[in-house]
């Protein structure tokens, strides 16, 4: 059976706090996620209620996406932020122009190089939503050491802008885009 992409809906606040808390559990999460597995656990109800609120079906700033297996298990999720041109990113920068930004990327380890294709369906649902909101360019940063996963964001189209964002440990992340088949 394969997978169903899909927005998230608001009732479903326990289901994204379970697929997050995995996601920190990671090997790789330190590289990939700006929380820890701590911090979120320590989170109430009404944050992941709003949450998921924030990020579901029917809002216009954001967006999260699950890829739903057999038996209804999440396998992976991926939201997309719209970024507004003069607002600050997480990083501090200021964003020169309205865009999508592609944040919590995850999918379950035992999906990953499955050639169920997972992954690439989750950035396939994003990228539709995107485009179909008007916005003509996205982005995602990687860390530096996470190969793995720039490997796969340069197969799905992504390429490096050049960008770098240097985090308190001094360690790097590094821009990538796609834009709009019909923007370029």
């Amino acid at each position: 059976m394969s997978h169903v992409i899909r927005s998230i809906r608001s009732d479903e606040w326990a289901k994204v706090r379970e697929l997050r808390l995995a996601a920190l559990l990671d090997p790789v999460a330190h590289l990939a996620f700006l929380e820890t597995y701590e911090d979120a656990d320590a989170r109430p109800d009404e944050f992941w209620q709003e949450r998921a609120a924030g990020a579901s079906e029917g809002t216009a700033e954001r967006r999260q996406f699950v890829a739903v297996g057999p038996g209804g298990v999440w396998d992976g999720s991926v939201t997309v932020l719209v970024e507004e041109a003069g607002e600050r990113d997480f990083f501090g920068g200021v964003v020169e122009r309205r865009q999508g930004h592609l944040v919590g990327v995850y999918v379950r380890p035992e999906h990953r190089g499955s050639g169920a294709g997972v992954t690439r369906a989750l950035f396939e649902g994003a990228l539709e939503w995107a485009w179909e909101s008007g916005l003509e360019r996205v982005r995602l940063f990687v860390h530096e050491k996470n190969s793995r996963a720039e490997a796969f964001y340069r197969k799905a189209g992504f390429e490096p802008t050049g960008v770098t964002v240097t985090g308190d440990s001094g360690e790097r992340d590094l821009e990538f885009v796609i834009v709009r088949p019909d923007a370029a």
